[in-house]
């Protein structure tokens, strides 16, 4: 198995979890962004999305500049490949187990077809 820092980990899909936090990434995949920017879609304080942002950053899936007053963000992608790592490792033993499933209900068919026409 992949092997993870837990904590790491613990909050990057902590950040995920959140609808709104997801949503931010997503505008940051398209560039950098201000806070106001990725709060503008939302019914939401400034203050409210500083926090998602924070949150955000602590799970290392952004990282922020301040530029005066204004506060720049930008998507970190190790994180996401972390979590894509760990992912994909559960994801290979459930497509090898899919896999034997399917076989296994192939012979099933295959054996109740046969039956049938006896």
């Amino acid at each position: 198995m992949v092997e993870q820092n837990a904590a790491t980990l613990d909050r990057v899909f902590h950040a995920l979890a959140d609808p709104t936090r997801r949503a931010m990434l997503r505008k940051l995949a398209a560039g950098e962004r201000s806070v106001g920017e990725l709060a503008a879609p939302f019914d939401m304080s400034f203050a409210a999305a500083a926090k998602h942002v924070k949150v955000l950053e602590g799970a290392g899936l952004l990282s922020k500049a301040i530029d005066g007053r204004t506060h720049r963000c930008r998507l970190e992608a190790r994180a996401l490949a972390e979590a894509d790592r760990w992912i994909a490792y559960y994801q290979h033993f459930w497509m090898g187990r899919l896999d034997a499933l399917e076989t296994a209900l192939l012979q099933h068919a295959r054996k109740t077809k046969k039956r049938s026409r006896k």
